[in-house]
């Protein structure tokens, strides 16, 4: 069976095609959208009340003071909208994702700032970082962050925290900038395209290793007693419930503002087989709950030292040991569906 992710000669035209349509969509969407976006608030209404009331009596009065109040009402409001466009104006916002996202698991996304102008400061700055979540339709906003004042030519960075809760895609669409500056009548708002798609692991849980199909057995219980494997660091992850805290890297958990384990290379011996069923199994909340067993077990496993290997009814991964066939093994546990023929 061919992997419809990388489908053959004769559906690359198709998927070129479909693209295409996609790319030439969104550039039309762009296109008709209005470079600005202006909503009043609660005391934007009020304002809004306030010149009315006051227009109305200049009207029927011919009261000059009136008038003159009525301007000075109506200055307000341009002078409030040249502001806040002078505090967009410049605003530029890049993201820096995670190494790693795991279902259940919160993890910060950090936003980069900045402000293009050579004069002119930006202030009281909102960034909403939307997109899709993984069994979302609508789009919404992950997290926000906000800047109460960024200098001409600097760069202010902030970050929140986004837990996604299951696994699958997610796909990050853009900013929305707004500011309330200066006398918090409009929230006016700018969208800034930024697209980033990131692999959501399944939800892991501590648990024992799958049985081990060779290798020496005391290998694997003096590597489980010493509570790491190996003293070879091939790298850093993000801390999972169950890790030993001898493994953790403070020194990169107080630079990253998380804690983060150090991963190594497993040296105990032996093979485990992971095994997960796709056609004629089980489907919606127990198919989910079947991937994140598979996805455990696969993690404890080389955290055993194990060379674990994967089967499902579509694919077949052999064994194997370390962070890039760790990686190849929950990309794919992320994204796996069952058979829709099998369906009730």
């Amino acid at each position: 069976m061919g992997d419809p992710r990388n489908p053959g000669r004769r559906g690359r035209p198709a998927l070129v095609a479909g693209l295409r349509r996609l790319s030439l969509t969104a550039r039309l969407r762009r296109a008709l959208r209005p470079p600005r976006r202006l909503r009043p608030t609660r005391a934007g209404w009020l304002f809004f009340a306030l010149v009315f009331a006051i227009g109305f009596a200049a009207l029927n009065t011919g009261n000059n003071l009136l008038y003159l109040v009525l301007s000075l009402l109506l200055a307000f409001l341009v002078l409030s909208g040249v502001l806040s466009e002078a505090a967009l104006r410049g605003i530029r916002v890049e993201r820096r994702l995670p190494f790693e996202w795991a279902a259940g698991r919160g993890a910060r996304v950090v936003l980069e700032i900045s402000n293009a102008q050579r004069k002119t400061w930006a202030h009281a700055i909102v960034v909403e970082d939307c997109g899709h979540a993984p069994g979302d339709a609508a789009e919404r906003a992950f997290g926000r962050a906000f800047a109460l004042r960024i200098e001409p030519g600097s760069t202010e960075s902030r970050s929140y925290r986004f837990e996604p809760q299951q696994r699958g895609e997610l796909r990050f669409a853009g900013f929305r900038v707004l500011t309330r500056f200066p006398f918090g009548l409009f929230a006016k708002s700018l969208e800034l395209p930024r697209e980033a798609f990131v692999v959501v692991y399944p939800r892991i849980a501590a648990q024992r290793p799958p049985a081990r199909r060779i290798g020496d057995p005391r290998a694997a219980r003096e590597a489980a007693g010493r509570g790491s494997f190996s003293t070879e660091v091939i790298g850093l992850r993000d801390y999972a419930r169950g890790d030993a805290p001898r493994r953790i890297h403070w020194l990169a958990s107080w630079r990253r503002g998380q804690l983060l384990v150090r991963e190594t290379q497993g040296t105990a011996g032996g093979e485990a087989l992971v095994e997960l069923r796709t056609r004629s199994g089980a489907h919606g909340d127990a198919f989910e709950r079947d991937v994140e067993r598979a996805a455990s077990e696969a993690e404890a496993g080389l955290r055993a030292g194990l060379r674990v290997a994967l089967r499902t009814d579509d694919a077949e991964f052999g064994a194997a040991a370390g962070a890039v066939h760790r990686a190849r093994l929950l990309g794919y546990l992320a994204l796996v569906q069952p058979d829709p023929a099998d369906a009730p």
